[in-house]
């Protein structure tokens, strides 16, 4: 078998060793164009011209487990984009979320402050029951999210475009389950595919309806979020703060004002990071699967976005 590796900004040589390894039978090599045709690719955010000049294609393998970026192009009818499945994603996903929800609980940012001043002091204990979490998305990586803030005792809510049923939390689908899912919640983790459906999701309405003193935790995609609704609600002091991953525009530009905003904690769209060895092993497996003519998990209903 035949494939092709075009990843934009990864160094190809440590993925090369890693899939030849794993398929030894296989031919890989990065593609330039007038490349040969491959049988697959292994892809993160290639050009169009990539998938114009490799039309024989079975299959797309994105290294990451958003495929917002390759939907975008135009793909030929019948070629299947593979996505990541967790490795190794949701358990870092878990100890984002659970670090800004405990941070925020437990008013850690304001015992650092203090500190900084030289300050011992103490604050009222809050009340978990008073601090509903809810989880927008409940894929593989919101799944995994819940059941972590279960374990803290937070009450969990739950929403998703279809009914899930995941025990111990609340679950709320649809459109028509989406206001009362908000405003049975007043921390707000949004885990979304990005579609366009979801596109600005988060906005003046959706985050006005959650509980006074929300806080917004988000590590989906920037486009989910209109950032002047944001602002302009922290300030009217209907929402508490927000922890953001993802923005529009990455790198964040330097002037951009949630750097400055007291109630903003900024981090680097660095939430979960793809972890190579194990993102190897699972894309190797379901290329050899494939390749026998077996069914996969992780393929992507492009339609629908997810």
């Amino acid at each position: 078998m035949k494939i092709a590796f075009c990843c934009t900004g990864t160094r190809p040589e440590p993925w090369l060793e890693g899939l030849s390894a794993a398929l030894p039978q296989a031919r890989i090599q990065v593609w330039e164009s007038g490349a040969p045709q491959a049988d697959y690719a292994v892809v993160w955010a290639p050009p169009q011209q990539f998938i114009d000049e490799q039309p024989g294609l079975r299959a797309l393998f994105n290294i990451g487990a958003g495929v917002d970026a390759l939907l975008r192009l135009a793909l030929p009818p019948g070629l299947a984009v593979v996505r990541l499945e967790d490795a190794g994603m949701s358990v870092q996903m878990a100890e984002y979320v659970c670090h800004a929800l405990v941070r925020h609980f437990r008013e850690f940012d304001a015992y650092e402050a203090a500190a900084r001043q030289g300050q011992w002091s103490f604050r009222k204990p809050r009340l978990r029951s008073d601090f509903p979490v809810g989880i927008m998305g409940l894929g593989v990586l919101g799944q995994r999210v819940a059941r972590a803030v279960a374990q803290f005792d937070f009450p969990v809510n739950g929403w998703s475009r279809s009914p899930r049923t995941l025990p111990g939390v609340r679950t709320f689908s649809g459109a028509e389950g989406l206001r009362d899912f908000l405003a049975a919640s007043r921390v707000l983790v949004n885990l979304l595919p990005l579609t366009p459906e979801t596109d600005n999701i988060l906005n003046r309405e959706t985050l006005g309806a959650l509980q006074p003193g929300g806080y917004v935790i988000n590590v989906a995609r920037g486009a989910h979020l209109v950032e002047a609704d944001l602002l302009a609600l922290l300030d009217e002091g209907h929402l508490a703060g927000a922890t953001l991953d993802v923005f529009r525009t990455e790198p964040l530009p330097a002037d951009h004002p949630f750097w400055q905003h007291p109630a903003i904690t900024v981090t680097p769209h660095t939430s979960a990071r793809t972890l190579r060895e194990e993102s190897i092993a699972q894309i190797a497996e379901k290329i050899a699967r494939l390749h026998r003519g077996e069914a996969v998990g992780g393929v992507v209903d492009v339609a629908r976005g997810y």
